[in-house]
């Protein structure tokens, strides 16, 4: 029933929000790689309004490998974590070009050699820029798939591995766009908009707020 309800709850969302996509700007795959980097404890806009000057004042792979650390702090510092994010992206762009031949990985194994890099964001590199079947747990995520029931706790790895058993795979990088997008409009951290929710029917926190 589980999965009956969750290919339900992704063809609702499909409907509501027909496109799809990534919410961070970028025109190359080390660019989203970086942008992921950057948007941890950070909003995306605010990534990409840093991304903006970051990618012009460093325009290749090459440039950000040999760049000043201090100088990429100074420009991903609204972002917060300014030290740690900017070390990690000059080391990932290292590691890009001396061991992978200047492309982003294709697979987890390799991505999670990255400095910085995480299953989240080697989800997402995997959905986005290789159409592979990938569940990106962000605080969306796991906020909205706790709710709804089709997962339990707090723990990323552990969310993933629970939506991986019921979501349609070959939808759940899409669906997982389309989650940031109904966190944002209705199912909110904070006094989530249960009324007049497509998901309300189909949600165990509102049948038991009802309830």
């Amino acid at each position: 029933m589980t999965k009956t309800r969750a290919a339900e709850i992704v063809d609702r969302l499909e409907r509501v929000y027909p496109e799809a996509q990534c919410s961070l700007v970028y025109e190359k795959p080390y660019e989203l790689l970086i942008s992921v980097r950057l948007s941890a404890q950070c909003t995306d806009a605010r990534v990409n309004i840093v991304t903006k000057e970051l990618f012009k004042r460093f325009p290749t792979l090459e440039r950000f490998a040999n760049a000043d650390v201090s100088e990429v702090e100074k420009i991903v510092m609204p972002c917060g974590l300014f030290r740690t994010k900017a070390k990690s992206i000059v080391e990932l762009s290292k590691m890009l070009l001396e061991k992978f031949g200047g492309r982003v990985p294709d697979t987890m194994e390799e991505l999670l050699q990255l400095p910085g890099v995480g299953r989240k964001t080697a989800n997402l590199i995997l959905g986005d820029v290789y159409k592979q079947p990938a569940v990106v747990t962000d605080t969306h995520c796991i906020r909205i798939c706790g709710r709804l029931g089709l997962s339990e706790g707090k723990d990323p790895p552990k969310v993933e591995k629970q939506l991986r058993e019921v979501l349609p795979m070959e939808r759940a990088s899409d669906f997982c766009h389309r989650l940031v997008n109904f966190g944002r409009d209705t199912c909110t951290a904070r006094s989530p908009k249960c009324r007049g929710c497509p998901l309300a029917d189909l949600c165990e926190y509102n049948n038991k707020s009802r309830g």
